[in-house]
Parts: structure tokens; sequence; C-alpha cells
């Protein structure tokens, strides 16, 4: 009786560990994935989360469900990711400002290197600098001679405090000499209306969620930030040919898991993007706005984000910006 005793309870615990083992290896993805993107819905981000998502549904059977967490210069939803369970089933789509918030933040609740496992970039976005109708200039050099002959009085919008656009305009700041009063907002939605008004002069912001305002007239685009223009919208001219040599500030949009995400998931996601980033249809619709499809590998991606943090970091101490 003893020795069934102990075969039965060996063979209860095989069965457990099959079971769990088969759980385990369940093929990825079996439900749906949230994807959390830092900031207010209505900008750019919430385009390319529907882009690569549609296809990963059509592929996979399971959809990729935005979540917009904004606030705090998109810490509060990066956080949540920083403390999901590693297991493929939470992502978040950060951008440029994930690095930024590195630069700027004394103290953030999570750490950008430890916390992540970089998957990929999905796109390169060309930010716009663009002016309220009202404002009398119509290049950079008038902007430049107009500020200054009017210290302190031009104000910009930003997506929040160590956002990605408020420290380009630091940076255009310090390059340019002028005096610009920096105006956050929790998200597109809300600093549109009011650089639409005239109630804020400026905006440093991606071109797929600006292009339709600009060629509508109500937003006068002034320039774009990276070296070369955009095929998007070939007519606007770059800051840099306008008298800013140097001037290159490019927005990257990118996926990471949490930290301690199995290998083999964070490379199925790597491999299906790639093959999404490749389709004609995709890099039509993203380059009609003013993205170019990207993806790097995670090695190439972690390194791009820690060459980003120190440049920033550089930015915001000659700003003499430090966030709580």
């Amino acid at each position: 009786m003893q020795i069934h005793r102990v075969l039965a309870g060996a063979a209860t615990v095989v069965a457990v560990a099959v079971s769990q083992g088969a759980a385990a290896q369940a093929p990825y993805p079996s439900k749906p994935i949230r994807v959390i993107f830092p900031f207010a819905a209505g900008g750019a981000g919430d385009i390319f989360v529907r882009a690569y998502g549609q296809k990963f549904a059509d592929k996979f059977g399971q959809n990729w469900v935005l979540d917009n967490r904004g606030g705090a210069g998109s810490t509060i939803g990066t956080d949540l990711v920083a403390k999901a369970a590693a297991d493929g089933y939470t992502l978040l789509q950060a951008t440029l400002t994930f690095a930024v918030s590195a630069a700027v933040y004394s103290k953030l609740p999570y750490d950008v290197e430890r916390d992540f496992a970089p998957i990929t970039t999905l796109v390169n976005v060309v930010p716009i600098l663009a002016a309220t109708p009202s404002l009398p200039v119509s290049g950079v050099q008038e902007l430049i001679a107009y500020a200054k002959a009017r210290p302190g009085q031009l104000s910009f919008a930003s997506t929040g405090p160590g956002s990605s656009p408020h420290l380009t305009g630091e940076l255009f700041k310090r390059m340019t000499g002028i005096e610009m009063m920096h105006v956050p907002y929790k998200g597109t939605s809300q600093a549109f209306p009011d650089l639409i008004a005239g109630r804020v002069q400026l905006i440093f912001e991606p071109m797929p969620s600006m292009l339709p305002h600009v060629r509508a007239g109500r937003m006068k685009a002034l320039g774009v930030t990276t070296a070369k223009r955009s095929n998007a919208a070939p007519e606007i001219p770059t800051i840099a040919e306008q008298g800013l040599e140097g001037f290159d500030v490019v927005t990257w949009y990118g996926m990471l898991a949490p930290a301690g995400t199995p290998k083999p998931v964070l490379e199925t996601l790597h491999a299906a993007i790639v093959e999404f980033a490749a389709l004609p249809d995709v890099r039509e619709r993203l380059s009609s706005i003013g993205a170019e499809p990207a993806t790097l590998s995670s090695a190439e991606f972690a390194a791009m984000i820690k060459r980003d943090v120190a440049r920033w970091k550089e930015v915001a101490r000659e700003a003499n910006i430090k966030l709580d």
C-alpha cells in the first residue's frame, strides 16, 4: 500500500508538471495584447498601433488593444508596463520621449534599461515646427528675428513637461538664442485648438498628426526638424537648411515589453513587425503621412535609447530642466 501511495503521489506530481509545462508552452499569442501608449488619444501614436495592429490581427487572430495612458510626461503609462506581467500581453509603444524622460526626471519609478526589453522600432517620424496662422512669419529666420524683437512674448506648446516636443523646443531656443515660454498640455488634442486659435504660437509635433491641419490652413509649417526633407511634404524646408546647421531631431516610435519577457515571445513580436513593415500597403500608408517604417534589432534599439538619453541630458542640463 505504501508503494502504491508513493507511486500515485509521483504520478500526480508528474501530471501537474506536464500540465504546467503545456500551459507554459501554449502558442503565443493566445489572447489580445494590450498596447499602452503613454499619451492622450488623438496623436500620431494611435495611427501606428492601428497600422501594425491590423496586420497582427490578420496574421495571429488576436488584436492589439490600444490603451492611451497619458500624463506626467508619459511616465504614468510607461510605469504601468514596467510593472506589468512579463508574458508578452502588455506592451509599450514608446517614443523619443521615453529617452527624454530618463534625461530630465531626477527620479523615475522605473529604469529605462533595467525594466524593459526593447523589441524593435516601428517608424521614424518627421516632426514639424508649426505656427499659429496669425503669426506674421513664414520661415525660421523670420521667426528668429520676430522672437528676438519680442523676448519672452512667444510661447510653444508641448505634450507635457519632459516630453520630446518640450526638449526639441529647448534645443531650438539654445541654438537660436531666442526666448519662448513653454506651455505644457496633456496631449495634442488639447494643444491643437489653442495653437489654431493663437493662444499659443508654436509647436514641435510629429508630421502624421500635423499634416492635415497644415494642408487645411489651420497651422503654418515653418520647417521640419530632421536633416532631410520628408517625402510626404517635400515643400516644407528643413530647419537646418534655413540657417540652423546641425539641427536634427527624429521622433522614433518603438515597441518594448517588460523585462523578463520570454525570448521566444520577443522574437515572435520582432519577426512579425519586421514582416509587416516590409508590406507595400503599410509602407505606402505610413509614408503618406510622414512616417517611415524602421525595424532595428533589439540590440540596436537599446543602443539608440542609450545614446538619446545622453544627448537629451546635455540639452536638459543647459536649459536647467530637472523634473521630480
